[in-house]
C-alpha cells in the first residue's frame, strides 16, 4: 500500500518509521556480510562457506560487505528519497549474493539458502507488504537458474531439485505471511495513530476546560504532591509563584493539614477552609482512582455567595415586575376616582384632601414605572454608540424638557470615542445623573458639566463623568446613595441610581460615586470601541 501520488509532483515522503525500520534491515545485512567475509577471508582451514569455489566466495562476500555499508548510507546521501527503490536493490543484492555463495559452497542448500526466506519476511515487513511477492518470485527464479546450471554440470541430483522447489514454495509462503502480517501491522498503526489524536485533541480539550474553570483545580498523589493545578487554584490560594515540584503546604498549609484526613477516610468530602486575610474557600476531594491521584476542586464562596444572591434577586426581581404589574391598575382607579370626588367636592377641605390622594398616586405609580424598568435591565442591546454625538443629541432633547439646562449644562466629549452601551439605558442613566445635578447645581454657566478624561483609559474601558457644583453628598449619605428607596427629597422615590447603577451593570460597565471636594462628581464606566464601527 503506498501513498497515492501527488498530481503535478512526487510522492508525498514516507514516514520516519519506515526508513527505521529500512536502517535495522540495512544493519542485520551489515551483520551478516560482516560473518560471512570472516569466514571467506579469516579462515586458515577450508570451510563449508565457500569449499567448493574459494576465489568466488572470497570476492562475493567482499561486494557483499561493501553493498551493505553502501545501502547503510545510502538512506543520508539520498536525503530518505525513493525508499521502494533502496528497499528493492537492497532484497536484490541479499538474493543475487546468498544464492552465489551458496553456489560456491559444499552445502548449496543445507543452511544458506533458507537465508533468503529470512530476507523474504524481513522485507515484507519492512515494506509494509509491498512488492514482497516480487521479492518471493525474484528469489524462486534466482534460485532455480542456479539449480539449472547445476543440473546442466553435472553437479545435482533429483533429490536436489526437489529441495529447490521445497525452497520456492517456501519463498511464497513467507511473502504471503509477511504481507498478512504486514496489512495487519498497517491497520493496528492506523488504529493506533487515529487513537493517539483522538486523545491529544481531548486532552488538549481537558487542559483548556481545566485552565478556563471558574474553580480551582488541584491534581495530587499520595505524598501531596501537586501534579496539576490551573492558575484559578493560585489565584484563590494567594500564591504567587509555585516552585517547579510544588506540594500542597506550597498552596495552603491547612489544606496540606487536612489531605491526608480525606485520603484515609476514603470518600467523597466537601469542607469549608478558611484562609489568611478573612477568604474562605468550599474544597471538594474526591478521593482517587486507580491512578492514586486525587482531585480537589477549589470554590470561592464569596463567588457562590453572589450568585446565590442573584438567583435571590432574580427572583425577586419577578414577584416585583408582577406585583408592580398588579398594583398599576388599582392605581389607575384610585387616581381616576381622586379626580371625580375633585370636581363633585365643593368644600376646600375635600379638594385638599383629593389633591393629596392624587400626588400619592403619581408617586406610587413613578414607583411602579422604575421597578418595571429595573425589570428590563437584562434586555440589553449593546452597540457602538459615539459620545460626542450621542451626549449632544441627548443635551438637545433635554434642554426641550429643560430649557433652563441651555444656560448651565456644557459637555466637553473627545471626538471619535466609542462606547459600548445599550442607547435607551445611556439614555436613562444620564436622564437621573442630570436631572439629579439639576435640582442641586448653582445655576451658573458651566454648573453641570459631562466630560471624559485625558489620556483616555489603556485597559480597553471608558469613562464619561458628570458634575455638578452643588453641595455634594454628605459623609452618611455616600455609602446609602445606590440603596433601592434612599432619597434625601420629599417627592423622590429613591430609585434612580439604584436603577442607573443596575442598568451599567447591565452594560459590562459600572456607576461610581467619585470622592472630591465641592459638588457630586459621578463616574460611568463601559467597555470602549476600536473606532471602527458604523
Amino acid at each position: 500500500m503506498s501513498s497515492p501520488p501527488i498530481p503535478g509532483g512526487s510522492a508525498p515522503p514516507n514516514p520516519e518509521s519506515y526508513w527505521r525500520s529500512l536502517q535495522y534491515f540495512n544493519l542485520f545485512r551489515l551483520v551478516m556480510a560482516t560473518v560471512f567475509v570472516a569466514a571467506t577471508h579469516l579462515s586458515g582451514r577450508p570451510q563449508t562457506l565457500g569449499s567448493v569455489a574459494p576465489t568466488m566466495a572470497f570476492w562475493v562476500s567482499s561486494f557483499y560487505l561493501a553493498g551493505a555499508v553502501l545501502l547503510m548510507l545510502l538512506p543520508r546521501l539520498t536525503r530518505r528519497s525513493r525508499f521502494n527503490r533502496q528497499l528493492s536493490a537492497a532484497v536484490g543484492i541479499d538474493i543475487l549474493a546468498i544464492t552465489l555463495l551458496s553456489h560456491a559452497s559444499s552445502e548449496a542448500y543445507g543452511s544458506l539458502s533458507y537465508l533468503l526466506l529470512v530476507v523474504l519476511a524481513a522485507a515484507g515487513l519492512v515494506g509494509q507488504g509491498r512488492l514482497v511477492l516480487f521479492y518471493a518470485a525474484l528469489a524462486s527464479l534466482v534460485v532455480l537458474l542456479e539449480q539449472g546450471y547445476r543440473t546442466l554440470g553435472g553437479g545435482a541430483d533429483v533429490e536436489d531439485l526437489s529441495r529447490a522447489a521445497g525452497l520456492c514454495i517456501g519463498f511464497f509462503g513467507t511473502a504471503i505471511s509477511a504481507h498478512l502480517l504486514a496489512r495487519r501491522a498497517l491497520i493496528n498503526e492506523a488504529l493506533a495513530e487515529q487513537r493517539r489524536i483522538e486523545l491529544d485533541g481531548q486532552s488538549r480539550l481537558n487542559r483548556r476546560i481545566i485552565r478556563d474553570m471558574q474553580d480551582g483545580v488541584l491534581v495530587v498523589d499520595a505524598q501531596g504532591t501537586v501534579r496539576h493545578h490551573n492558575p484559578r487554584a493560585e489565584i484563590l490560594c494567594n500564591v504567587y509563584r509555585v516552585p517547579e515540584a510544588p506540594t500542597l503546604k506550597d498552596f495552603s498549609t491547612e489544606l496540606s493539614r487536612r489531605y491526608p484526613q480525606w485520603r484515609e477516610a476514603g470518600r467523597e468530602v466537601a469542607d469549608i477552609l478558611d484562609l489568611p486575610g478573612g477568604h474562605s474557600l468550599r474544597v471538594r476531594y474526591l478521593p482517587p482512582g486507580e491512578s492514586d491521584l486525587a482531585l480537589l476542586y477549589l470554590e470561592d464562596l464569596i463567588l457562590v455567595q453572589a450568585q446565590a444572591r442573584q438567583l435571590k434577586l432574580a427572583a425577586l426581581g419577578r414577584l416585583t415586575a408582577n406585583m408592580a404589574h398588579e398594583i398599576r391598575n388599582p392605581l389607575a382607579a384610585i387616581s381616576h376616582a381622586a379626580e371625580l370626588m375633585a370636581e363633585d367636592s365643593g368644600n376646600e377641605a375635600g379638594i385638599r384632601l383629593t389633591r393629596i390622594i392624587g400626588e400619592n398616586t403619581q408617586r406610587l405609580n413613578r414607583i411602579v414605572t422604575e421597578v418595571l424598568e429595573l425589570g428590563r435591565r437584562d434586555r440589553a442591546n449593546i452597540e457602538p454608540i459615539v459620545l460626542a454625538d450621542f451626549v449632544a443629541a441627548f443635551l438637545d432633547e433635554f434642554t426641550i424638557i429643560e430649557p433652563r439646562a441651555a444656560n448651565f449644562v456644557e459637555s466637553r466629549i473627545e471626538p471619535g470615542l466609542i462606547l459600548y452601551f445599550d442607547r435607551g439605558h445611556l439614555n436613562r442613566v444620564l436622564l437621573n445623573l442630570v436631572g439629579n445635578a439639576m435640582r442641586y447645581c448653582q445655576e451658573r454657566p458651566g454648573s453641570i458639566l459631562i466630560d471624559t478624561p485625558r489620556p483616555a483609559r489603556l485597559d480597553g474601558m471608558v469613562e464619561l463623568h458628570v458634575r455638578d457644583d452643588g453641595p455634594g453628598i454628605d459623609g452618611e449619605g455616600r455609602f446609602h446613595v445606590f440603596e433601592p428607596f434612599f432619597t434625601t427629597r420629599s417627592g423622590g422615590t429613591g430609585l434612580g441610581l439604584y436603577i442607573a447603577r443596575e442598568l451599567c451593570d447591565a452594560n459590562g460597565g459600572s456607576l461610581e460615586l467619585m470622592e472630591g471636594e465641592g459638588g457630586a462628581h459621578f463616574r460611568i464606566i463601559g467597555r470602549r470601541g476600536n473606532g471602527n464601527e458604523s
